[in-house]
């Protein structure tokens, strides 16, 4: 497999206030890889510093073999960066399909396909945003990083507070993303259970830095109770 993503020693800060510290963090084409550790230890902000929203300050990220220095988020989101960020971010006032088309780009993700994933989308397809319950909400966002076509598709945090059988339909989703797309997937999520079905490989963050990598395989509880539990 090519390689899709390199960072390699990026630092971040907000403000006077250091979050990352010479975070690592590599993929291949087709690989799905967690990005694990515990609240506040710099998953959101390594999501962030990759997609443009925010600047890292040392280190390199390199994206399908272009630099991203200095580049703004919608040129990084062109290269193919799908981002589902936390917190389910639908445009509240347009329509399910108007959130599905708003930023579409041509390729294999079509209205037609994100129907087939998400039926509650095909059936909402007329509603505002904004009435969709939580859950498919989620799901429109998920639909709509589709729909640009990405190369990866990062998941920041998609099943979180969201009811058992919704997360069960979410989880069942990306695990068919997997075995029938070959998408490159970016997936944070508290749900060990879960990931150990559907990653390759493992980082785990603890206060801005790598503490450990490696395959999906090797996750022990002891690794899992000690940068994992509460």
């Amino acid at each position: 497999m090519s390689a899709l993503l390199q960072m390699r020693g990026v630092t971040a800060f907000y403000g006077h206030s250091q979050a990352l510290f010479g975070v690592d963090l590599d993929m291949a084409e087709g690989e799905v890889v967690a990005l694990m550790g515990r609240n506040g230890m710099g998953k959101t902000t390594t999501i962030r510093t990759l997609t443009r929203l925010m600047p890292h300050r040392e280190g390199s990220i390199r994206f399908a073999g272009q630099p991203l220095e200095g580049m703004a988020p919608h040129r990084a989101a062109r290269l193919g960066l799908g981002l589902v960020p936390e917190g389910r971010r639908a445009f509240r006032g347009l329509s399910v399909t108007e959130n599905l088309i708003a930023a579409a780009r041509p390729g294999h993700w079509d209205l037609a396909r994100v129907h087939a994933l998400f039926p509650r989308l095909a059936e909402r397809a007329g509603q505002d945003a904004g009435s969709l319950s939580g859950g498919e909400q989620q799901m429109l966002v998920i639909g709509r990083a589709l729909m640009t076509n990405p190369r990866l598709l990062i998941l920041d945090e998609a099943t979180e507070g969201l009811a058992p059988l919704i997360r069960a339909e979410i989880w069942a989703a990306i695990r068919a993303l997997r075995s029938e797309t070959g998408l490159s997937i970016l997936v944070v999520d508290k749900s060990l259970k879960e990931l150990v079905q559907i990653a390759d490989r493992a980082v785990i963050l603890e206060k801005g830095r790598n503490v450990w990598t490696g395959e999906m395989a090797g996750m022990t509880q002891a690794l899992a109770d000690r940068y994992l539990g509460v």
